[in-house]
């Protein structure tokens, strides 16, 4: 299933967060091209390779589509778009062990203004997975049969 966000309407970053997040040490920001090996690593063996193939495919942007989160120049969490598909928000990950702590509310954020500074009115957030979360942070709206959707037909081993 995949959803709709209106990106006109979306929240601002909420900067007293965002500010603890980085008084404790969290660097958000675009990933850029030297570090490509790196990050498609951690999400193919944090996450799947699916992922991986999507993060990969954020390189081929300039910038770079993929907004990584760092702790001490550890890698905590990611978020890319248009990586797969013209206007589409994901994948995204977040260590299990930083959950709960606003990191993906941020990178949520980061990418989807990343698609509006693209000139999008619209973004897709693609084979979703916490809906409740979409609904919540952004104003999602579930797109009605959107499933399968892009993923559809896709070769899986």
């Amino acid at each position: 299933m995949d959803m709709l966000v209106n990106l006109y309407n979306l929240p601002e970053q909420n900067k007293v967060e965002v500010a603890e997040l980085q008084n404790n040490g969290y660097v958000f920001r675009n990933a850029i091209a030297p570090e490509k090996h790196i990050i498609v690593n951690w999400v193919a063996e944090n996450f799947n390779k699916y992922w991986a193939n999507e993060v990969e495919a954020s390189f081929n942007n300039f910038p770079v589509s993929c907004i990584v989160v760092q702790q001490n120049g550890v890698i905590k969490g990611f978020a890319c778009y248009e990586a797969t598909a013209k206007t589409f928000f994901g994948p995204t990950g977040v260590l299990e062990s930083e959950r709960k702590k606003g990191l993906g509310k941020v990178l949520l954020i980061d990418a989807l203004l990343g698609l509006k500074n693209m000139g999008y009115a619209y973004g897709i957030i693609g084979g979703i997975g916490p809906q409740a979360f979409y609904e919540k942070v952004v104003g999602a709206t579930v797109i009605e049969n959107s499933t399968p959707g892009i993923y559809k037909n896709m070769i899986k081993i």
